[in-house]
């Protein structure tokens, strides 16, 4: 496998695991120093900690993930151990008795570890722009 193909099947794994709200296997997809910028949130989060404290709290109040997809994924490998992942996502979401449908898009900085896994170290969200 090519290091492209590797990060692809590593955003996959991450994607799949978050649209099925597996918090177990979507955390573990981040290294714990992970860093994470969100519109949706006012303050960057400096760790993996962080981002699970936010999104028990978003549980707590009735957060779902009901499903996720990912298109348009383009790898840019920067060094032998880090590359670029990005792709545009649509969610479906609950909160509380609401649905909604997003479509945003998505940098996720990946890091290959002494052990050949690839993990997230930074994730960017941003609104998609409407035409």
């Amino acid at each position: 496998m090519t290091v492209d193909d590797d990060v692809l099947a590593t955003a996959a794994a991450l994607v799949q695991a978050f649209g099925r709200h597996d918090t177990d296997a979507y955390f573990a997809s981040f290294a714990p120093e992970a860093t994470f910028l969100f519109y949706t949130h006012d303050a960057a989060l400096r760790s993996r900690d962080a981002y699970r404290q936010l999104w028990s709290g978003w549980e707590t109040d009735g957060f779902r993930v009901l499903s996720c997809s990912s298109s348009d994924q383009h790898v840019q490998q920067l060094t032998e151990n880090v590359a670029v992942f990005t792709h545009r996502v649509h969610t479906r979401v609950r909160t509380g008795q609401d649905e909604e449908s997003l479509d945003e898009r998505e940098t996720i900085v990946f890091r290959r570890e002494d052990d050949g896994r690839w993990l997230a170290v930074h994730e960017h969200l941003s609104p998609t722009p409407t035409a």
